[in-house]
């Protein structure tokens, strides 16, 4: 006789399919989309780098609003991320349908504010649901969605090129394959979030001290994966000019994107958060350099390992540190914080890196700049000790 799945599991499933298909297309698509097209926007002398910087930074700063505006949310958590996601795909949809360069940096800053909104609620509210339900194992499922949406747009822009196709064609493809999926999505995990704002403190409970030590450390995470996370293909397309070798930079990073959050979360029942997200921090730095010190597609492929493994799993890390620190009612609030900073860091990368490639032929100076940022916050995180508190998120 087959035992049915609980209620519980099977809404745990849902949520993280639901999870999952949000932050690649929020993630993946609305987010990071930007770059595997670049170098087929750049052929087809659409923009130029320092352009990218500029419609990168615009996006970022979008990002930061969004994390700012998502740390004080007054309307409906379900609504919000409703409208976010088929925003995300009307915005990339229009990228296609338009060369105007300022309908462009438009659109790019909606796809930030409405990226960061999804996913500061997913991280919230997912999270929480999985935890409380005894799936906590699922979490790392639900980050992977970022890597898998990654991945897809990379070997989508991949077969662009082999194909002899522009980046209209890329730009359209994904936004009408992100306005399917958001019609679908605010239905199947929309559920999770309440109908109604969330309460803020009341002046008898006020808000919790921010750890600084984790916010400053997320940003520099920001300033650190940003350049590769920009301009990697870039990067690559300089080195090898076939798109089918320089046009895998992009798949790799997502792949091991998609991949480092699974691992992680096998890792999280032996390490506490801080230390994975440490170890991460490391690794990124090495992966960040690696291009600048050595010449070739090998270092830069190094790179979208080293980075494309380890930015989510930061991500992660530093999310469920943010459940495990702040008070319940304020979780939305830390987290928020700290993708603000984030946001603030990888805001001015893309575009001094861009001024700095215009001015030297190079994104040496930049690439090392980042590893650097990286590396001198990770004391911080060892700061206090490391092990997690029993039955912690």
């Amino acid at each position: 006789m087959t035992v049915s799945p609980s209620p519980p599991l099977i809404s745990c499933l849902r949520i993280v399919s639901g999870g999952l298909l949000s932050l690649a297309i929020a993630m993946g698509i609305g987010r990071f989309v930007f770059t595997p097209l670049l170098p087929l926007m750049r052929d087809e002398g659409r923009v130029t780098i320092a352009d990218a910087g500029l419609i990168a930074s615009v996006h970022f700063l979008g990002y930061l609003l969004g994390a700012l505006f998502a740390a004080h949310l007054t309307r409906s958590p379900r609504r919000t991320f409703q409208v976010a996601l088929m925003t995300i795909a009307l915005a990339t949809l229009g990228m296609g349908l338009t060369d105007n360069s300022v309908a462009w940096l438009a659109f790019r800053f909606l796809c930030g504010v409405c990226s960061a909104l999804i996913l500061v609620l997913i991280s919230n509210y997912a999270l929480k649901h999985l935890f409380e339900n005894g799936q906590a194992h699922l979490q790392g499922w639900v980050f992977s969605g970022v890597g898998a949406g990654m991945a897809f747009a990379g070997l989508g822009t991949l077969a662009l090129m082999a194909g002899g196709l522009d980046s209209t064609v890329g730009w359209l493809g994904y936004g009408l394959l992100s306005l399917a999926g958001a019609l679908a999505l605010s239905t199947l995990i929309g559920g999770i979030m309440p109908k109604a704002a969330v309460a803020q403190p009341s002046r008898s409970n006020q808000p919790s001290r921010l750890i600084w030590r984790n916010i400053l450390a997320y940003g520099a995470m920001g300033i650190g994966y940003v350049v590769p996370a920009t301009y990697l293909p870039a990067m690559a397309r300089e080195v090898i000019a076939s798109p089918l070798v320089f046009g895998w930079s992009w798949p790799v990073f997502g792949f091991a994107a998609f991949l480092s959050t699974l691992v992680a979360a096998r890792l999280n029942r032996t390490f506490d958060n801080r230390r994975i997200w440490a170890v991460s921090q490391l690794i990124m730095a090495f992966g960040v350099v690696m291009p600048a010190i050595l010449p070739g597609i090998v270092p830069i492929l190094i790179a979208a390992l080293c980075v494309g493994g380890t930015f989510m799993t930061i991500t992660m890390a530093g999310m469920k540190e943010a459940h495990r620190t702040a008070p319940e009612n304020q979780v939305q609030r830390h987290i928020a914080a700290m993708t603000a900073s984030f946001a603030f860091g990888q805001m001015v990368g893309p575009v001094l890196a861009g001024w700095a490639y215009e001015a030297t032929g190079s994104f040496s100076a930049p690439l090392v700049a980042a590893g650097m940022a990286l590396a001198v916050t990770v004391p911080s995180l060892l700061a206090g000790g490391w092990r997690q508190p029993e039955g912690s998120i």
